[in-house]
């Protein structure tokens, strides 16, 4: 039985282990020759030693990174992921806090554990009454069935993170039509003696029409013939909300939302196989 830990030191720790519970009576159903699943919360270096995998949830970064440092939780965790490299998913928050680098930081910066060789730039959209939900098309929840194309995700932004930067020319999408732009290389900035995993970081998923450089375009719209403006078409493939690193895993947005656990689903279902592996 593969125990599965949620930090619960603030944020959404209670929705995401609902959801898990959820999806692993899903799996379970499907295949009842997998061993199971076991959940537990996470708020002592003792509970994090238990767990084979960690969920970090949404919330408010600079708190959840406080209060681990607080706990003793921080040095743990680096070596829990980046060290014994036990798969570990953030969400929102827990993204911001898997990435190597993070802007718009509050004065005095904030402590990261690292693991995605990534810059994140934090509430991207704006405040919490900008928050939206959108469908978005996530190919990786296709990957592993009969081929045919899923259904789109009711995506959960509020004041969430994308990736900026990313930190390695090591880069993957899941989706070959997915546009790449190679980005400026940067060197990984998280403190703490643990180095950054290495690997290539898969690009799951991007929020189309957001790309940075389409506020450009917009900002630059040119005056036509008859007197209106038309702005130049958007360019990329949007901001990018859902990448991997090895053991890593992050989404922007919050799954545990919405009442859909096919991510949920897809994760667990990713540790036990794993495991079989093993």
């Amino acid at each position: 039985m593969a125990t599965i830990g949620v930090l619960a030191l603030q944020g959404g720790f209670a929705e995401h282990l609902s959801s898990l519970r959820k999806a692993a009576a899903h799996i379970l159903k499907q295949s009842p020759s997998i061993p199971g699943f076991d959940f537990v919360e996470v708020r002592t270096p003792e509970q994090l030693a238990r767990c084979d995998a960690l969920v970090i949830p949404g919330g408010e970064s600079t708190t959840l990174s406080l209060v681990a440092a607080q706990s003793g939780l921080l040095e743990p965790l680096r070596e829990f992921v980046k060290v014994s490299k036990r798969p570990t998913w953030g969400t929102c928050a827990g993204l911001i806090l898997l990435s190597e680098q993070a802007s718009a930081t509050k004065r005095g910066g904030q402590e990261l554990i690292g693991g995605l060789d990534v810059k994140v730039h934090r509430n991207h959209f704006g405040r919490q009454i900008e928050s939206f939900v959108t469908d978005l098309e996530l190919p990786f929840l296709s990957q592993d069935g009969d081929g045919i194309k899923a259904a789109p995700f009711p995506a959960v932004f509020i004041r969430a993170p994308v990736v900026d930067q990313v930190l390695t020319d090591e880069m993957a999408s899941i989706d070959d039509k997915m546009e790449i732009t190679t980005p400026e290389i940067a060197a990984p900035l998280s403190k703490g003696p643990v180095q950054a995993l290495k690997g290539k970081v898969e690009i799951l998923a991007t929020l189309p029409g957001r790309h940075a450089s389409n506020k450009k375009a917009a900002a630059a719209a040119v005056l036509t013939v008859g007197g209106m403006h038309q702005a130049p078409p958007l360019k990329g493939a949007g901001d990018i909300v859902a990448l991997r690193q090895g053991n890593v895993f992050g989404t922007s947005f919050h799954p545990e939302l919405t009442g859909d656990i096919r991510i949920h689903v897809w994760w667990l279902e990713h540790i036990a196989r794993s495991r079989q592996l093993n």
